[in-house]
């Protein structure tokens, strides 16, 4: 298939740019996956369309306040990171803008000095190894003067960082937000487990290269990005009773279903597992543990929107985004989202 095949005239406005309140009262689009009918709604009635016996596989990784702005502490030149992974103690694989300004062995400065960090290593992407000095927790100076790395397409300030958290974000890694979980509120969770409906968690950290474009005509020479995942062994116990039961495990996000999807089986069963997933899913895929989908509405001729189309269809896909489009949804990060089961 072709990377055009999934591109959608979206106007401008209709990218959110600040997140509603309560974050539950978001509209969703519910879809029949057989018959691709649409059901206009709101988060808040997500309940209504879940099954008692139903698994929801949430996604945990919580974002870290991960661009700095600060100055090369020899002239004071202004420069901007963008942490990207840990690769050891204080020692982190980073974006720098302008890159010119951050040759091996210069030294920066964040926070009027709370923060020092050294270029190690510039590498052949560009990228650059820093090394980060300062008093105390790193990752408590970090909280104080990072900023959220909200996508590009969000131009407005973001008033309070834990608004691009999930409520129940846990495990701190990720240089974005898994969306799909933005919508959920503490109560609503509550209330689905009192509707019989079991809650588990996976961890995958989301990197950079979910906002990177895909620049192949042809999308199988795209090359996913490579990211960590976790699949404790109390979410694969839930998995495979859920599976025995005859119930359905919905995940919740792009990033979740990867995680599901990456997953080795023994004899059908999930079992306790990490490493880096890069699987690319696209239409034509066999999906192997996953019945139902959570997800916001994603940018044209994007990897996530060839994922939905992999497990909705192509046609009903695309006819579902026209239909956000006419009907005025709120697109990506901070926009309105479709359950898909």
């Amino acid at each position: 298939m072709k990377k055009s095949d999934f591109y959608y005239d979206l106007p401008e406005e209709l990218i959110a740019q600040t997140p509603v309140e309560p974050r539950n009262s978001s509209r969703l689009m519910k879809i029949d996956r057989e018959t691709g009918e649409i059901n206009h709604a709101h988060f808040y009635n997500l309940c209504s369309f879940l099954k008692k016996g139903d698994l929801l596989v949430l996604n945990d990784s919580r974002v870290l306040p991960a661009r700095l702005y600060g100055v090369k502490t020899e002239n004071g030149t202004p420069i901007e990171f963008l942490l990207l992974e840990q690769k050891g103690d204080k020692v982190w694989e980073i974006i720098c803008r302008p890159g010119k300004k951050a040759k091996a062995g210069t030294e920066f400065t964040f926070g009027n000095g709370k923060l020092r960090a050294v270029i190690k290593e510039v590498k052949d992407d560009g990228n650059r190894i820093a090394e980060f000095f300062c008093e105390g927790n790193f990752f408590a100076v970090l909280d104080e003067i990072g900023q959220m790395p909200l996508p590009p397409y969000i131009t407005k300030k973001l008033e309070d960082k834990e608004r691009y958290q999930t409520v129940y974000s846990k495990e701190l890694g990720s240089a974005a937000a898994p969306t799909a979980g933005l919508h959920f509120t503490k109560e609503m969770l509550e209330e689905i487990k009192s509707a019989g409906i079991d809650i588990a968690y996976v961890t995958l950290h989301v990197g950079l290269g979910t906002f990177r474009p895909v620049k192949e005509d042809d999308i199988l020479d795209h090359k996913m990005h490579s990211e960590h995942y976790m699949l404790p062994r109390e979410t694969a116990d839930k998995i495979n009773n859920t599976k025995a039961a005859g119930g359905r495990i919905i995940a919740v996000g792009t990033t979740a279903c990867r995680t599901l999807e990456s997953v080795p089986l023994e004899n059908g069963l999930v079992r306790e597992s990490h490493g880096y997933t890069d699987i690319f899913i696209y239409p034509g895929y066999k999906f192997q543990l996953i019945d139902g989908l959570i997800t916001n509405f994603h940018l044209p001729e994007s990897t996530l929107i060839m994922l939905v189309s992999a497990f909705l269809g192509y046609d009903k896909t695309m006819n579902a985004y026209k239909t956000a489009v006419e009907e005025r949804y709120r697109f990506f990060s901070f926009g309105d989202a479709m359950a898909i089961l």
